[in-house]
């Protein structure tokens, strides 16, 4: 009988106060000792005892846990982290099944600078409680901090679609596009990519990171291109799209002029010339880009681009009528571009329709709010209308905007970049 209470009373004790083996054996000795020397009664009394202690004692755990979360927390309201992770670290010690605290432990190392520290803690949390995404990211990086590629990857790759908050979204995939160009995956980079610029479109990091993956493919890609096709058609356009983001505009016409001899149909080829053509100072080179752009319309009766370069050139002309077909024409094909619009909107008015341009150009401005042209257009058709108040508030945005055309302006002439459309917008206003 002893030793069978002497055994319950092992049971309380791991249980009761969830104390180790080793520290219930001794407890169980006593307990044994005490019941040779008294009563069946006596022993009851001791067991009785015994749970009270056990009792005490996970009491006592409970109290220091709860102390040294408080002091965790007002460490962390003082913004001292360094302090609170003792702290937290004295929590897990006594109750190393809280995901809550191996959590906050993992990522208050993790942003301390300790990244190996971090990742067992981490990995605990997600382990016992897979729906923790920010969790499973913040381990992916860290992960990827110990050059963990194998394991960022698949922890990265997991957390990123799940996550909601869009700062640590973005920041997640860019550490992708990051692993993914380290791996030469490029494919799965613009994946990413794309996503990014969808739902953060005006990340300065993700803009470049974009840029930075388009870049690469396009490297790829043209390699790919002069060691499987040298000779073609393709290898020319290629070429001359190289020299014209150098700047080259002689080299880019030569071998523009390569790729229609090759291939007189090759899509695209008439109208990119024209574009080259168009941008020269050589009135020669301007008159051969309309004819340029009338074969594009004629490879491609659907070429929108080509009809709104028609309009732009009537109109220059003076000849309103024509402009108006190209222009026409041009939104009936693409009824979401803004310049497309822009140029019919300004050709109406020169027609005396102004009651038919005015809601072109809200609608130009619905599609792009920045133009500073359909502003300055749009505030002086309300000042006609007598809507002053709304005129004055396009003025405003007109050189707002025009304004960071301005600057836009000196950022492409260091490129070696002369955009039409700036360009043409300069004219406009004058």
């Amino acid at each position: 009988m002893i030793l069978a209470f002497a055994a319950f009373a092992f049971g309380v004790a791991v249980l009761a106060s969830n104390a180790s083996a080793q520290e219930a054996v001794l407890i169980m000795d006593k307990l044994v000792k005490k019941a040779k020397r008294h009563s069946t009664v006596a022993i009851l009394v001791l067991l009785g005892s015994a749970l009270s202690l056990f009792g005490q004692a996970a009491t006592d755990k409970g109290q220091d846990i709860a102390a040294h979360l408080q002091k965790a927390q007002e460490f962390l309201h003082q913004n001292r982290p360094d302090l609170a992770i003792p702290e937290f670290q004295a929590v897990v010690a006594l109750d190393p099944d809280n995901v809550e605290t191996q959590g906050n432990l993992g990522v208050l190392l993790f942003f301390q600078a300790k990244p190996a520290d971090a990742i067992p803690h981490l990995r605990f949390a997600l382990e016992r409680q897979p729906s923790l995404v920010k969790i499973q990211g913040l381990l992916g990086i860290a992960e990827l901090r110990t050059q963990d590629f194998a394991s960022a990857r698949k922890d990265l790759e997991a957390a990123f679609p799940q996550i909601q908050e869009q700062k640590f979204k973005s920041q997640v995939g860019l550490e992708l596009v990051g692993l993914y160009t380290r791996d030469g995956d490029l494919d799965e980079s613009a994946r990413v990519v794309l996503q990014l610029r969808k739902s953060d479109q005006d990340n300065a990091e993700v803009l470049y990171a974009a840029y930075r993956t388009y870049t690469d493919l396009a490297g790829e890609s043209m390699l790919a291109l002069a060691l499987s096709r040298p000779d073609s058609a393709q290898m020319q356009q290629m070429i001359a799209h190289e020299e014209t983001k150098q700047g080259n505009t002689n080299g880019a016409i030569a071998h523009f002029r390569k790729a229609i001899a090759l291939n007189p149909h090759l899509p695209g080829v008439h109208f990119e010339l024209a574009e080259v053509l168009g941008s020269a100072s050589n009135p020669k080179s301007k008159q051969e880009a309309e004819s340029e752009y009338r074969k594009a319309v004629v490879e491609n009766p659907l070429d929108e681009k080509a009809e709104l370069r028609l309009g732009e050139i009537e109109s220059h002309r003076g000849n309103v009528q024509r402009a108006f077909e190209h222009y026409s024409r041009a939104v009936v094909l693409q009824p979401t571009d803004a310049d497309a619009k822009l140029g019919l909107a300004k050709t109406l008015i020169e027609m005396n329709e102004s009651g038919k341009a005015l809601p072109l150009l809200e609608e130009t401005l619905t599609l792009e709010p920045t133009n500073p042209v359909a502003h300055y257009r749009l505030a002086i058709l309300y000042r006609k209308n007598g809507r002053v108040e709304e005129a004055n508030r396009e003025v405003d945005l007109y050189k707002k905007y025009k304004e960071a055309k301005e600057k836009l302006r000196s950022l492409y002439q260091e490129l070696m970049i002369q955009p039409q459309e700036i360009n043409a917008e300069a004219a406009d206003e004058k």
